[in-house]
């Protein structure tokens, strides 16, 4: 737990500044650009799992590109100020730091679904009567979409080859125990078992070693969406021996819409030259890649996975919220993070008990780790959030009666927290 998880919460504003007072991360929201409304006062922003807010420093890391190619012209791929040539490079340590890889099993690339695609037809390799996926149940479309095309690029039907798991009656999340028996159970037909790492929709962390070794003890392939996960929670993809994950930026990771994406290979794939997969010339070979010959030799590790050139100017500011990252450490992060959504979700019960016109329940596990809480409304759920909106705090909608919401520890504050609650107390209806 963080370092103020002993202590018993107050729901008051002085209490809420004394523990921003405390708080040896409190001076990162300065590296942020804070949005603020009409009168130019900030905004409580608590929608990070959907979109980060900017660096302040992203500006100046795109305006130096610019002006190298300005500048230099092609010349910036091998002689800009971050050679251009080999950008990606610039990114790998740290994403690797933040998803508990080696630096030769990362590589940032694409964008997210892109990426599964290809990560799938390295790792989804169907053989008769070992073809089926295990996914959870109301997975982010995306992934639903993805997999659907996958089995049926290999000729399956979605309805037989995908199981997706459901929480038991009446719940609203998985058990991790359902997970592994569905796995047990479906063993001897799965080629591969896939999850996000965080459940988009109620903010669910699932046990990604328990999932892995699970799977591989039938047999199958173990991957993960960590869109949801990358930034938010401390991961040790290479320790818990995960197949494969790929991740985008411009949620926790700050980087812009749209903006690229990660992925993970474990190193047992990826220096294996024979893994299968799509090949492209930015993936070939780095030392012989100007040569311009038939013949495909994948760069060693996750590298082998790139087709094209960077995307510098995305890149660009991705490379600048990953400084901020590296300058804070995920570790101090997640400890912040274990203090700050519990604050929220105690100012929000708090307002609860005073409030009898607001009805909702936190779905979001009491344990999870991450930063997300999804509050499960009634009929006036879009009335509230409208509200929320008003008072000039923003949060997420998710259909049919959800509110996200995610206090980021780079840029959230346990005043923010504090406000969120006073504005639920208040509400009307």
């Amino acid at each position: 737990m963080g370092k103020f998880a002993a202590m018993l919460f107050e729901n008051t504003l002085a209490f809420a500044q004394s523990l921003d007072n405390s708080d040896n991360l409190a001076h990162l929201r300065s590296e942020f650009i804070i949005p603020t409304n009409k009168d130019g006062e900030p905004i409580v922003y608590l929608c990070g799992n959907s979109l980060g807010l900017q660096p302040k420093n992203a500006l100046q890391y795109i305006q130096n590109e610019l002006e190298d190619w300005a500048l230099l012209g092609v010349e910036g791929h091998f002689h800009g100020r971050k050679p251009w040539f080999h950008y990606h490079k610039f990114l790998t340590d740290q994403s690797a730091a933040l998803v508990g890889a080696l630096p030769h099993e990362v590589v940032v690339m694409n964008q997210l679904t892109v990426n599964l695609h290809l990560l799938m037809v390295s790792f989804y390799r169907p053989q008769a009567g070992k073809y089926k996926i295990l996914m959870e149940a109301g997975a982010f479309p995306s992934d639903m979409y993805a997999v659907q095309s996958q089995v049926e690029m290999h000729g399956y039907n979605y309805d037989d080859a995908v199981i997706e798991l459901a929480p038991r009656q009446g719940e609203y999340c998985l058990s991790n125990e359902d997970i592994i028996a569905a796995i047990e159970q479906h063993g001897s037909e799965l080629a591969l078992v896939f999850f996000s790492g965080v459940q988009y929709y109620t903010g669910q962390c699932f046990d990604i070693p328990a999932i892995t070794k699970a799977a591989h003890q039938v047999g199958a392939m173990a991957g993960f969406d960590l869109a949801h996960a990358a930034g938010n929670l401390k991961l040790q993809l290479h320790n818990h021996n995960v197949d494969f994950a790929a991740w985008c930026s411009y949620k926790y990771l700050n980087s812009g819409p749209g903006n690229v994406s990660g992925i993970f290979i474990h190193e047992k794939h990826g220096l294996n030259p024979a893994t299968p997969r799509f090949a492209g010339w930015w993936g070939h070979k780095e030392d012989v890649r100007f040569q311009m010959k038939r013949g495909y030799i994948p760069e060693p590790g996750a590298a082998g996975w790139q087709l094209s050139n960077a995307p510098v100017f995305g890149m660009a500011v991705h490379r600048a919220s990953l400084d901020i990252f590296s300058q804070a450490g995920i570790d101090a992060l997640t400890s912040k993070t274990q203090t700050l959504t519990p604050f929220l979700r105690y100012c929000l019960l708090q307002a609860k008990a005073q409030n009898p016109r607001i009805q909702f329940d936190i779905i979001t596990p009491e344990n999870a780790a991450g930063c997300q809480l999804s509050l499960l409304t009634d009929a006036s759920g879009k009335q509230l959030f409208d509200y929320l909106t008003s008072q000039n705090i923003i949060c997420d909608w998710r259909e049919p009666n959800v509110i996200r919401m995610a206090p980021v520890p780079l840029y959230n504050s346990f005043v923010d927290c504090y406000k969120v609650g006073q504005a639920f107390a208040e509400f009307k209806g």
